[in-house]
């Protein structure tokens, strides 16, 4: 027994004398610490990952050699040591370029040691654990406090996904390509639960292939890069590989099968599905699923030159069908919208010289989309010739966004960084009006139109400067630069009989005293009543959304000139400050000066402490100023005209609205960053006040205006609100003999109030009552958590993530609340590598075919359906496999 336990200690000895432990620091080029890299032991599972500052411990074998991987970096392969210091390259060898990583200007910063929160997100890898297919989705369940859900019988945001940060509107969040200011979609929100007389940036116009990660700044930002960051910045940042071919083919379908108790005959349950091939008033055959949609996406780098040059092409097909769910008798068509589209982008850049290189980027997206309007079931909107028993128009549109960024930057021999671009977009929404009818031309009118539609030009020059400077205290960095944008919106006409009302005679009505559009007889007639008629008028325009009149039409421009300044100072190794501020002047209403402190405290070795202090500001938007329409408002109780008169009208001032002005904002955040190992966690709570938020009102009586419509509606600086809330990201990583395991929990808790209605001498109720106060309030759930799991062995690899969304309150057209208790959404992945360039993924999205709370039988939905556009939306179970591939 004696010689056994000796034996035993002896072969425990030789063994540990046999061990080692390697540890150091991996960093990139620049200096900078990279964290969450693996390390592996060659030859076995035995590995690591660098902590917050790069840092890393393991025990190896003497003599072992450790592979050093990173996403968008070169492995490296070195022999073990007791202390190391790894320096990883880009793979492709080429140069290193100086991003812009938001929240700082010092090239030198990273996500660990800034003093504000910053979300660093891997698209790649995102996208191959996952079976979402629009940037705005895959956000949706991996960031924080970034909401986005789909609309449905919301004109163009049918088309377009408002998105958002921390509840604020889809315009106080920033959008930058490569550190560039993207352009916002022309589009403004009218209807839906979000951003409701707000416009926004259209990330689904980038192809999600085209990009290499993702940096969503949580915090105020207006002092640093001006208008529109009240929320925070999203920078996206695209490929720059080159020498490899990576891509995949999705395939997806929905299930049909909705959750809930539905009454006989509901359109979209089982016998009375919807006739995509009628007139959008019969039903067809029964299906288990739709919404089919395949993506084809692939991505390509050439090299250009030896000295670290690159062109980098994406190219994305995506064509989506409709979803269509149970739904009121008078929106038959509630559901997703049809697509079709394709998506190109570019990423160039040329050295010049050993400091100097010229870079370009840009891209060119196209949508074709078809969704249904609400449906005409009879009376003076029907043409029972044309459609016998009524129809449903569908708002067909075609969206072209198009842009492209150039520039120079170089560094001279002082250390000193500059950096002169160009930065263009346009986009521009047109729409065409299908299965539709101008009823007063009975059967004489054409059943399609081209209704006009909306475009913005944005051009933005900027020119940045900045230095580092390592001999002072720990570190210096300054910048300044200026910045000079030009914004064009136009509002264009479509053809003459989607606007236009004609008399009996076929003729456009311009004198209502001589001429009279058709009649159909009021069943609603009390012959005792001298104020009732025997008739009524067929109304004109193309039904589902009238087109744009000659009298819509806007050309209107703005310049805006910018000065800013920032510097960051490393006091000690555990204590950084920062200072900006930022000069703005706008040629249509003026100038502003915004500030921000922020500072990061290293407490030790695993804790660093952060906040921030801001004042922010955002420019109302040119189609908040100018936009207007004459439309038709649908609900349970029937239809109503209403004009959406725009800002500068005589209407407006008629009903005490003011010139539209700048929102005001305070930003304050404070947090900490931990680190142990492999775990990290990030929390952070953050206050934000508006002033003079832009809201779009509610209906205003205008019959004693004469205008032709029952009732008007604005946008106004109308309320002020508050933001309490707090984001949480806690992620921990560990490779075990049985394979790599990762955990990441994300969280938000977010609490807006409305602290002011500023109504002046107008109803509180009519101008910002109570429903629209809701759906404000609804901009995102109070609570959003997510668990992601993932697991990966060999070739095989699994993820499972559950989402949780707290209760939404929304207030009806009966003004009813409308409750939508919590729901958990459970999304299931599971990869194989069938070869070194394949790999075949299945999955599901929302696997248990989860619903929202479905809402009474009384049709006072905001969209016509029997559950709103909240955040897990309502389309159900999504299943999806997928092929990826890289050679």
């Amino acid at each position: 027994m004696k010689k056994i336990a000796l034996f035993l200690l002896m072969l425990n000895s030789a063994f540990l004398f046999a061990q080692k432990e390697a540890s150091g620091v991996v960093k990139d080029k620049t200096g900078s610490p990279l964290p969450g890299v693996n390390i592996v032991e060659k030859g076995t599972s035995n590995g690591v990952s660098t902590d917050f500052e790069g840092g890393f411990k393991i025990k190896v074998k003497d003599g072992a050699t450790l592979i050093f991987s990173y996403v968008g970096f070169a492995t490296v392969e070195k022999t073990a040591s007791e202390k190391m210091s790894i320096v990883l390259d880009e793979s492709g060898g080429q140069i290193l370029s100086d991003v812009v990583v938001i929240g700082s200007r010092n090239t030198k910063r990273t996500v660990v040691n800034s003093a504000v929160p910053i979300d660093v997100i891997n698209v790649k890898e995102v996208t191959t654990q996952s079976g979402k297919i629009e940037i705005n989705q895959l956000l949706q369940y991996v960031a924080p406090s970034f909401n986005a859900n789909k609309q449905s019988g919301s004109d163009g945001a049918d088309h377009v996904d408002p998105a958002s940060l921390r509840g604020m509107g889809p315009d106080q969040t920033l959008v930058l390509i490569n550190g560039k200011r993207r352009h916002q979609s022309s589009l403004i929100n009218l209807f839906g639960t979000r951003g409701r007389g707000n416009t926004g940036t259209d990330l689904n116009a980038i192809p999600a292939a085209s990009i290499k990660r993702i940096e969503i700044l949580r915090d105020g930002a207006a002092a640093q890069y001006g208008s529109d960051a009240i929320a925070g910045v999203i920078n996206i940042v695209t490929n720059d590989n080159v020498n490899e071919l990576t891509g995949s083919i999705t395939y997806g379908v929905f299930n049909t099968n909705a959750k809930g108790d539905f009454l006989p005959g509901t359109p979209n349950t089982k016998g009375y599905r919807l006739d995509q091939n009628g007139n959008g008033n019969s039903y067809g055959k029964d299906q288990d699923f739709d919404g089919g949609s395949v993506r084809i996406a692939a991505n390509y780098g050439v090299a250009l030159g030896t000295k670290g040059g690159y062109a980098n092409f994406t190219g994305e097909f995506l064509n989506k069908n409709k979803t269509l769910r149970p739904a009121y008798d008078f929106r038959k068509g509630f559901g997703d919208a049809e697509m079709q589209g394709v998506n190109l982008f570019a990423n160039f850049a040329v050295p010049l010289a050993d400091k100097t290189e010229f870079y370009a980027f840009g891209g060119s997206n196209f949508r074709d989309t078809d969704a249904y309007a609400f449906t005409r079931n009879d009376g003076e909107r029907v043409v029972e010739s044309v459609y016998p028993g009524g129809y449903t128009p569908r708002i067909t549109s075609k969206i072209n966004d198009n842009s492209v960024a150039a520039g120079i930057r170089t560094e001279s021999g002082g250390g000193w960084k500059f950096d002169l671009s160009n930065t263009f977009g346009m986009n521009k929404f047109q729409y065409d009006i299908k299965g539709t009818i101008n009823a007063s031309l009975e059967e004489k009118s054409p059943l399609e139109f081209d209704a006009g539609g909306h475009s913005l030009l944005q051009n933005t020059t900027n020119f940045d400067i900045s230095k580092n400077y390592d001999s002072v205290l720990n570190g210096f960095n300054i910048a300044f630069g200026t910045e000079f944008r030009v914004e064009k919106f136009e509002i264009f006409a479509g053809e003459e009989g989607s606007y236009t009302t004609y008399d009996t005679n076929g003729v456009p009505i311009t004198d209502p005293t001589t001429q009279s559009a058709p009649t159909v007889p009021n069943p609603d007639y009390d012959p005792s009543d001298p104020d009732s008629s025997p008739t009524i008028p067929r109304p004109g325009s193309s039904q589902g959304f009238p087109g744009y009149s000659p009298a819509n039409e806007v050309n209107k421009s703005r310049t805006n000139f910018s000065l800013y300044a920032d510097g960051e100072l490393d006091v000690t190794e555990a204590f950084m400050v920062s200072a900006a501020v930022r000069f703005e002047n706008y040629s249509d209403f003026g100038s502003t000066v915004n500030g921000k402190l922020a500072s990061r405290l290293k407490l030790g070795d695993h804790f660093n402490l952060r906040g921030s202090v801001s004042t922010g500001f955002r420019a109302p938007s040119l189609a908040q100023i100018y936009y207007n329409l004459r439309f038709t408002n649908f609900n349970s109780s029937g239809a109503t005209e209403v004009l959406l008169a725009p800002n500068d009208s005589e209407v407006t001032r008629a009903f005490g609205i003011d010139k539209l002005n700048e929102e005001k904002a305070v930003n304050a955040s404070l947090g900490f960053t931990a680190s142990f190992g492999d775990f990290t966690a990030t929390v952070d709570g953050y206050y934000i006040q508006v002033k003079d938020r832009i809201v779009l009102t509610g209906y205003f009586d205008a019959e004693p205006l004469n205008l032709g419509v029952s009732e008007a509606q604005f946008f106004a600086n109308g309320v002020d609100t508050s933001t309490h809330g707090l984001d949480l990201v806690l992620s921990w990583k560990k490779t075990f003999d049985f394979g790599q395991l990762n955990a990441t929990l994300v969280g938000n808790i977010n609490d807006m109030k409305i602290d002011k209605v500023k109504n002046g001498a107008l109803d509180e109720a009519t101008f910002f009552g109570k429903r629209e106060k809701a759906f404000l309030l609804a901009s995102a759930p109070d609570s959003k958590f997510g668990l992601n799991l993932n697991y990966s062995k060999n070739k095989f690899d699994a993820g499972l993530a559950f989402t949780r969304f707290s209760k939404v309150v929304l207030v009806d057209y009966a003004d009813e609340d409308d409750v939508y208790n919590p729901r958990l959404v459970t999304d299931l992945t599971l990869g194989y590598q069938l070869s070194k360039s394949l790999k075949l993924s299945i999955g599901s999205n929302n696997l248990f075919n989860v619903y929202p709370t479905k809402q009474d039988e009384q049709g006072n939905t905001e969209a016509g359906g029997y559950w709103d556009a909240v955040q897990m939306g309502f389309s159900g179970a999504y299943y999806y496999a997928r092929l990826g591939f890289n050679f």
